[in-house]
Order: C-alpha cells, then sequence, then structure tokens
C-alpha cells in the first residue's frame, strides 16, 4: 500500500512540474490564465448560479487543457523533427488551431453566461 502511494505522488509531482512549465515557457498560457482570474472574479462577483459556474469551469478547464495538449503537441514534434518539414508545421498549425477554436467558444460562453448580468450589475441595462 506504501508503494501505491509513494507511486500516486510521484504521478502528481510529474503533472504539478508539466503544469508549472506551461505557466513558465507559454505566453499564451499566461494570457490564459490572467484571464481565467479576470473571468473568476467576475463569476463570483455577478453571484452566478452554481449551473453557470460549472459551465465556466468547464469552459476553462477545456482551454486551459488544450493549451496543455498543444504545448505537448509541440514539444513532439521538436524532439522527432528537429529540422523545418511541412508535416511537423502541419501538426503545430493544426495544435494551435485547436486551442484558437476553444478559446473563441469560451470567449462566446463568457458573453453569454457573464454578458447580461454584468450589464446589469452596471446599470446599463435593467433585469
Amino acid at each position: 500500500m506504501r508503494g501505491f502511494l509513494l507511486d500516486r505522488a510521484k504521478s502528481f509531482r510529474y503533472a504539478f512540474a508539466g503544469i508549472s512549465y506551461v505557466f513558465r515557457t507559454q505566453k499564451n498560457a499566461q494570457i490564459h490564465l490572467f484571464i481565467v482570474v479576470v473571468v473568476l472574479a467576475l463569476t463570483f462577483w455577478l453571484s452566478l448560479p452554481i449551473d453557470e459556474i460549472a459551465l465556466v469551469f468547464l469552459t476553462i478547464g477545456m482551454v486551459l487543457g488544450a493549451e496543455f495538449f498543444n504545448t505537448a503537441i509541440e514539444a513532439l514534434v521538436d524532439l522527432a523533427s528537429p529540422n523545418h518539414h511541412p508535416l511537423a508545421k502541419i501538426v503545430k498549425d493544426v495544435g494551435a488551431g485547436a486551442v484558437l477554436v476553444c478559446a473563441i467558444v469560451a470567449v462566446l460562453v463568457g458573453i453569454i453566461l457573464l454578458g447580461p448580468p454584468l450589464l446589469t450589475k452596471l446599470g446599463l441595462i435593467h433585469a
């Protein structure tokens, strides 16, 4: 049992090292993290219902997960193909495109969920 727990602790340590790597080295991930802080602050300031809070968290997870997968894909492509290759470019471009699609969807979700209550709280529209 002790060995099992130590192996799980190592797994978490590796995972946290990966998270740390992404946020330390990837400028877009740093931008995403800043936006996450702003969105979460707005989410709780606006007192969104619990189901909408869940959607906000799912959307955040989607974007950050895509960013993490993209970083892993880029590192793997660089390892496998250190020289420029047209297929390596396609892989990297598609990974970046996946992150962009997720980010666009996140913006739309944010507008739908945060827009009306924010405008109401600011007194720009009446409920």
